[in-house]
C-alpha cells in the first residue's frame, strides 16, 4: 500500500500522495483507507473507548480492564503524545457510518528491556463488534505506511502476549517477521504472571539501509 508523502494537509488519503504534518505540535493528520477513517480524538470518543476498555473480551491479554477514569486518562496521554512526538494513536472510524471502532497508530517505546532497540511500535485495539472484518489489518497498514513514508522510520515493531493469536495474525498479515530470540519478559507485568512473556515482531522499510538503526527518523 502506498503511504502518505509530502508537506501539510489535515487529510491524508493513503495512496494519493497528499500533504501531511509530521512534526511536534502539528495537527493530527487524517488517513483514509478503503473503509476507514483514521482521525483525531474527540470528547465524544471517550464513552465508546471506555466501554471497549471495560470489556473483558477486548482486554483478555492485558493485566486488567480500565475504569472510566483510567480510560479517560489514556485518551489524555494519547493526545499529549501526538503534540510532543508528532505521531501517535488515531481513532479508527468506519467511513460508511462514522461508528467508533477502536484505535491504531504508532507509539514511542515505553518498554525498558535490556538489549532491545528503541523501536517505534504499531499497535491497535478494537471493539468486539469490529472483530473479524479485517479492520485492524487495514488500519495498521495505513499507520505503518505513514510511519515509513512520512516519519522516515527504517523499522517498526509490534509486540503482544504469546497467547494473543489474533494480534499475532495481524502482525503476520502486515508482513512482520518473528524471531524467537527477540522475545522478552514484559517488565511492567508481574513476574510469574501468564501475560508477562511477550513476542516481538519486526518490519523493515523495503528501502532501508541494512545497517540503519531501528527507529531511525
Amino acid at each position: 500500500m502506498d503511504g502518505c508523502r509530502g508537506p501539510v494537509s489535515p487529510n491524508c488519503r493513503v495512496g494519493e500522495n497528499p500533504i501531511v504534518p509530521a512534526q511536534s505540535g502539528a495537527p493530527i493528520p487524517r488517513l483514509v483507507t478503503e473503509r476507514l477513517l483514521l482521525r483525531e480524538w474527540r470528547d465524544a470518543d471517550r464513552e465508546p473507548f471506555a466501554e471497549m476498555n471495560a470489556d473483558p473480551r477486548v482486554m483478555e491479554h492485558f493485566p486488567a480492564m480500565l475504569s472510566r477514569a483510567e480510560s479517560d486518562a489514556f485518551v489524555d496521554r494519547i493526545v499529549a503524545r501526538w503534540s510532543a512526538n508528532g505521531y501517535g494513536l488515531w481513532v479508527v472510524e468506519r467511513a460508511a457510518d462514522g461508528v467508533f471502532l477502536g484505535f491504531t497508530g504508532l507509539a514511542a517505546p515505553v518498554v525498558d528491556v535490556p538489549g532491545m532497540p528503541p523501536f517505534v511500535e504499531v499497535g491497535w485495539r478494537f471493539a468486539v463488534d469490529a472483530w473479524g472484518h479485517g479492520y485492524a489489518t487495514e488500519a495498521a497498514r495505513a499507520a505503518v505506511a505513514w510511519g515509513f513514508d512520512v516519519l522516515g522510520l527504517d523499522e517498526i515493531a509490534s509486540w503482544t502476549t504469546v497467547a494473543n493469536l489474533k494480534s499475532r495474525a495481524v502482525m503476520e498479515r502486515l508482513g512482520m517477521t518473528h524471531d524467537p530470540s527477540d522475545d522478552f519478559e514484559h517488565p511492567r507485568v508481574p513476574i510469574g504472571h501468564p501475560q508477562r512473556p511477550h513476542v516481538l515482531y519486526r518490519l523493515r522499510r523495503p528501502d532501508a539501509r541494512p545497517d540503519a538503526p531501528s527507529g531511525t527518523r
